[in-house]
């Protein structure tokens, strides 16, 4: 007998590939409600989803002005980072850490540090921000 290879989908090589990811000029947040040094986890949700499960959840990480967006998505097994809010382990400006698996991510460009998927990276999400603060998914 033959030991098949189990198959797996692919994972998303970029944010858009994520199920359920909105459009470019999709509404992310709003620099006013981004304190410096915090990573806060966000969702949208596909308006024509009727049972409610496109759901597409995000972190938005503030640095100063700058302001990056990532897939809350574990590169190691895709699962969120964290559960909830509280849960979200970082280190301002420095790193973001998985629940799960405790692989360490650089905050700056999201490339796995430490863990299993050491050189892997957090989607990325391309972003706009208008002058009066809000944050968009760049087209």
């Amino acid at each position: 007998m033959t030991n098949m290879p189990t198959l797996h989908p692919a994972e998303p090589r970029h944010w858009h590939e994520v199920p359920c990811a909105p459009l470019p000029g999709t509404v992310l947040g709003h620099t006013g409600k981004l304190a410096d040094g915090s990573a806060t986890m966000a969702e949208t949700t596909d308006a024509a989803d009727s049972d409610g499960s496109g759901v597409f959840r995000y972190l938005l990480l503030r640095s100063g002005s700058e302001v990056r967006a990532y897939v809350n998505r574990c590169a190691h097994f895709g699962v969120p980072l964290a559960a909830q809010q509280d849960l979200l382990k970082f280190q301002p400006h420095v790193q973001i850490t998985c629940n799960v698996h405790y692989a360490h991510y650089r905050w700056s460009d999201g490339v796995c540090t430490a863990g299993d998927c050491e050189g892997e990276s957090l989607l990325s999400i391309p972003l706009t921000v208008d002058a009066d603060g809000t944050i968009r998914i760049a087209p």
